[in-house]
């Protein structure tokens, strides 16, 4: 067995206990988005090294690890870095509208260029700050992972965000201390603990809706 094939069964296991039921081009394009993720990161750093053989638990398996919760429509990943969790979001649900938004030029040219030699139409990378963004454009849901803490991602995101807005915030530990500095307007609908194949580390999804 090649090393490519052994990848593909462990992803197409590790997708399975999540419960996301994946078409073979979709496990294509997350084994292709990894490889493209391996090849730039020798020269652009979008991977720490250490973290580059951990790249499907990690950073695949984690991003999709929210699936579940997200709502059809469209959803903007805020501090996107190399595409996560947007890009695997964008190749497993084609129906996503997906914004990936980053101030690193280097990692949105690494974006594009995944979108072009995979030929994703569901996503719309942006070099610019989150803050940047024109208060006409609000969408269905907000991501972060590793952005900042609670508070200054609801901030940052607020332009963006409606009533029907569910923000999800990615982060290890339950983070009470960042739950109890949240601004009145913020509610917590549920803190989640994730549960990523192959990945001893504590996950949990806090998930919000704003009243303003």
């Amino acid at each position: 067995m090649t090393d490519n094939q052994a990848e593909r069964i462990k992803l197409e296991s590790g997708l399975a206990r999540l419960g996301l039921d994946v078409p073979s081009t979709a496990v294509d394009d997350l084994l292709g988005y990894m490889d493209l993720l391996k090849e730039w990161s020798a020269t652009y750093n979008l991977v720490a090294p250490r973290e580059r053989d951990f790249l499907l638990a990690r950073h695949i398996l984690d991003s999709l690890s929210i699936a579940p919760w997200l709502k059809p429509g469209s959803l903007l990943d805020v501090g996107t870095g190399a595409g996560l969790p947007g890009l695997p979001l964008a190749i497993i649900r084609p129906d996503l509208r997906v914004t990936l938004i980053d101030s690193a030029g280097k990692k949105i040219r690494f974006i594009r260029h995944v979108g072009r030699t995979l030929k994703l139409e569901n996503i719309h990378p942006l070099h610019k700050r989150v803050e940047e963004l024109a208060g006409d454009s609000v969408f269905t849901n907000i991501t972060s992972r590793a952005f900042a803490s609670l508070q200054e991602f609801v901030e940052a995101v607020k332009p963006c965000i409606d009533k029907t807005t569910q923000l999800l915030a990615m982060k290890g530990a339950y983070p009470h201390k960042e739950i109890e500095a949240l601004p009145r307007w913020v509610t917590v609908q549920s803190v989640e603990q994730l549960t990523v194949p192959y990945l001893h580390a504590e996950r949990h999804i806090v998930i919000m809706s704003a009243s303003i």
